[in-house]
């Protein structure tokens, strides 16, 4: 399936150009932003992992391996991407035990930067945001185009589209979820189940967000939508009032979609009848995650973009650094500014 399929138009119809990203681990950074205050003991061992061009899961399984512990023992906040230099928290459950030598785990991969001690493991889903820094190279496109756009950007956010790495290579994974929905089965294993799960949620989300991005309506509150702040997973219904919350214009406040499962959407008027649109193209999708025990949540359509700054190290390299909130993609906000290409 191509981009346009999975994802769906741009706010800004027309890029400015071309670019190269994750031309080496180094040009895509990720920093996991944790607010957590560590208690420095407690049979948890807290990780600070670097790792380059290693996803998260076989880390975790080396860290495993290393602290002679099984893997369930290992604990981290999200996934992050493979083809990039990330920093993330993992931890260890360890009770009645000193810390391991995790030197087997370490090499040009994985370095364990920092270690200590809580009375908690680390939950899923517990770091608060995502601090990005991109180094788009092979830059053709005007800079002062680029300049007026991304000072757009900032000011109004970008649509929050599910990134293509969710759907695997040409949305391989999107076909495997429509087979299993066909069958009306569920993979055995789970990690294959949850990636195929949330897959399918993810597309059907992204069309929604599509159509309300078609329309323009994808950053305005109307009545009918679902409300939500952006780091809050609790929503409420827009009315009138609602609609002109200033905190709206402050890109505090969006609009949301829905991520399908059990149960009836809290939307009513055109944010239903549109939503329920999208689920009647895929009812066998939205029925397989529906009997897989999901229930139906929301997703914030508008992606705000936190302290945005960019610089030129060099005339055809636009430097990046950017906070997004957890679960958003930072190619959301590449792809308003270029079409990426194959480094030359």
């Amino acid at each position: 399936m191509t981009e346009a399929e999975l994802l769906g138009p741009r706010a800004n119809q027309k890029v400015l150009g071309t670019a190269v990203l994750k031309a080496t681990a180094e040009d895509f950074q990720v920093n996991e932003v944790l607010d957590i205050p560590l208690s420095g003991e407690g049979e948890h061992l807290w990780l600070w992992v670097e790792k380059r061009e290693l996803n998260t899961e076989e880390a975790a399984r080396r860290l495993a391996k290393a602290a002679g512990v099984p893997l369930k023992a290992i604990s981290y906040a999200g996934l992050k991407d493979r083809q990039a230099l990330t920093r993330q928290w993992f931890s260890l459950h360890l009770p009645g035990k000193a810390d391991p030598d995790l030197a087997s785990a370490q090499d040009a991969s994985l370095a364990v930067l920092k270690v200590c001690r809580h009375s908690r493991k680390l939950q899923r889903g517990a770091h608060s945001a995502n601090g990005f820094s991109l180094r788009l190279t092979e830059m053709k496109a005007d800079p002062a185009a680029v300049e007026q756009r991304l000072q757009v950007l900032k000011a109004q956010g970008v649509p929050n589209y599910f990134g293509l790495q969710r759907f695997g290579h040409e949305g391989g994974n999107l076909a495997q979820a429509r087979h299993y929905a066909t069958e009306g089965k569920l993979p055995a294993q789970r990690n294959l189940r949850s990636r195929l799960l949330s897959s399918a949620r993810s597309y059907l989300f992204n069309q929604v967000l599509a159509e309300r991005v078609g329309q323009g309506s994808w950053e305005q509150a109307r009545p009918g939508d679902v409300l939500a702040f952006t780091d809050s997973r609790s929503f409420f219904a827009a009315g009138p009032a609602e609609c002109s919350d200033p905190r709206l214009r402050a890109l505090d406040l969006h609009p949301t979609g829905p991520l399908f499962g059990g149960g009836a959407s809290p939307a009513s008027a055109a944010t239903l009848l549109l939503e329920e649109q999208v689920a009647a193209r895929e009812p066998r999708l939205c029925h397989w995650l529906a009997e897989a025990g999901l229930d139906h949540e929301r997703r914030i359509l508008r992606l705000p973009i936190r302290d945005l700054s960019w610089h030129y190290p060099q005339p055809d390299i636009l430097q990046l650094d950017f906070i997004l909130p957890t679960g958003c993609f930072a190619t959301a906000v590449v792809r308003e500014l270029f079409d990426l290409v194959p480094a030359g």
